[in-house]
């Protein structure tokens, strides 16, 4: 996200005569690396409780209600208004790690091998498998930094659907961290890390690249203005992509997190094709999408807010 030097463009003053006034290229801008953990925090604010219901299918047990209304009710009338917001901390923590390095990295790169424009082409857009490998390696990254997060984000979710000689009853995403480290050691924060990694992957292509693509089109092909609606059209698109293409991972990952025992995942799948067939591959579809997609648009459109605030706040013009 490097931030290219400012370029000096004249305007006329009330005389007729030119006067230098300095601007920034809003492209060539060097946004803060935390942009994207703090737009993703604040999403994840919003979609908690869709979360803890997609969770909750994905680990059900044959008792448990099998809809997504169904599960709503079930835990509002178990566990009240709150009993949504189990688990909480643990997902902020996830985003400040996952979503920080996924963003800044993927958007480091962009600037860092930016096409540059030419006479002819003044508004060059980067080709679709530069932004796809870019976004494969911020996705990777962050995946593993967030891991920690997101063993503890599914394990708070999931707890309440279990036995209560099962819960493991931790208090906030510190209390868990130390737990865990305690009683089953340093490896356990890492747990299910290749599923997690890989589904970061995946999810970063299928969200923040195909987001880019989609904004692109919006802007450049349906003559959109870059505002907010065209904002929410693009991260629309890019969730419905995200959830279709990450559904089978997120699945192997959360019940690898959940699991109380050492599975592998040939096990885990090997157990979900047996008893479920291959529609195990799309559960939890529905309410992946009812997060992922509200989630996307939340994220992207904070994020660029985010862009816009820091772009008023220096003075930077459109």
């Amino acid at each position: 996200m490097a931030e290219a030097a400012p370029t000096v463009v004249a305007t006329p003053n009330h005389d007729g005569e030119p006067a230098p006034k300095q601007r920034k290229a809003a492209a060539a801008i060097h946004y803060p690396f935390w942009f994207g953990g703090s737009a993703a925090s604040m999403a994840a604010v919003v979609t908690h409780p869709l979360d803890l219901v997609k969770v909750r299918l994905q680990t059900r047990t044959p008792s448990a209600p099998q809809t997504t209304l169904g599960t709503f009710a079930f835990v509002v009338r178990n566990q009240g208004l709150l009993g949504l917001y189990a688990g909480l901390s643990a997902a902020l923590l996830r985003q400040m790690t996952y979503s920080t390095v996924r963003f800044g990295v993927y958007e480091d790169l962009k600037s860092r091998f930016a096409v540059q424009p030419t006479p002819s082409n003044p508004k060059p857009q980067q080709p679709m498998l530069n932004l796809i490998l870019m976004s494969s390696a911020a996705g990777l990254l962050g995946g593993i930094a967030g891991n920690p997060g997101d063993v503890l984000n599914v394990r708070m979710q999931s707890d309440a659907s279990k036995p209560s000689h099962l819960q493991r009853n931790y208090k906030h995403a510190p209390d868990g961290l130390i737990r865990m480290i305690r009683e089953e050691g340093a490896s356990s924060i890492f747990r299910g890390v290749t599923a997690n990694a890989t589904r970061a992957l995946l999810m970063n292509v299928s969200q923040l690249a195909s987001y880019d693509v989609f904004k692109s089109a919006c802007l450049h092909t349906l003559g959109m203005a870059d505002t907010l609606g065209t904002h929410f059209c693009a991260s629309l698109a890019a969730g419905f992509v995200a959830t279709t293409i990450c559904s089978p991972v997120d699945v192997i990952k959360t019940r690898i997190m959940s699991a109380g025992g050492k599975k592998s995942i040939l096990d885990i799948l090997a157990q979900a094709r047996k008893k479920e067939g291959l529609l195990w591959m799309l559960r939890g579809w529905v309410p992946s999408f009812m997060r992922l997609g509200p989630q996307t648009i939340c994220t992207m459109v904070f994020f660029e807010q985010h862009k816009k605030w820091y772009r008023r706040l220096k003075g930077i013009e459109e």
